[in-house]
């Protein structure tokens, strides 16, 4: 994986960008609305995800009096197959939960697994396949942030096979 996509993966507030722009479009202004940000400070953190390939211009339109581009998360993961960076991604991925963690609904049930266990190969592969598809159909299913009916949710998956 490229120093740049990793790098730009480095901070919980891109990945959060990428979650909110999975679902459609959003310009720098509202995804600074979102995350309860600064203009200027969204529009950097949007210039290092369009830099590393991560996002792309999906809509430019005029919008009161100015000019406004509206970036969507470039489907298709760099993630998944990768091995260079684990331990710097795991990192980012931590900070992510960490703070979703904090903003967690004690109202609502949640599920939480961890584990370091022998499975059967083919058991193993059935399962992998599994949590992909369990992810793809989380991203299929989100919605622009707000959207009435919806609720908001944090998922963090990331297994694989371990050296003996």
């Amino acid at each position: 994986m490229a120093d740049d996509v990793l790098r730009a993966l480095a901070h919980p507030l891109r990945l959060r960008m990428l979650n909110l722009m999975w679902p459609g479009p959003l310009s720098a202004a509202e995804l600074a609305r979102e995350l309860s940000v600064s203009h200027a400070l969204a529009s950097q953190h949007l210039r290092r995800l369009a830099a590393a390939g991560l996002v792309e211009l999906a809509e430019e339109r005029n919008r009161r009096g100015g000019h406004e581009r509206r970036y969507r998360t470039v489907h298709g993961s760099p993630l998944s197959d990768r091995r260079e960076g684990d331990a710097f991604l795991a990192e980012a991925l931590a900070a992510g939960l960490r703070e979703r963690a904090a903003r967690r609904d004690p109202a609502h049930p949640g599920v939480t697994v961890d584990g370091e266990l022998w499975v059967a190969a083919e058991a193993w592969e059935a399962l992998r396949t599994g949590l992909q598809a369990l992810g793809e159909a989380l991203h299929e299913a989100a919605r622009p942030a707000r959207t009435p009916g919806t609720v908001p949710v944090a998922v963090t998956i990331q297994t694989f096979r371990t050296r003996a």
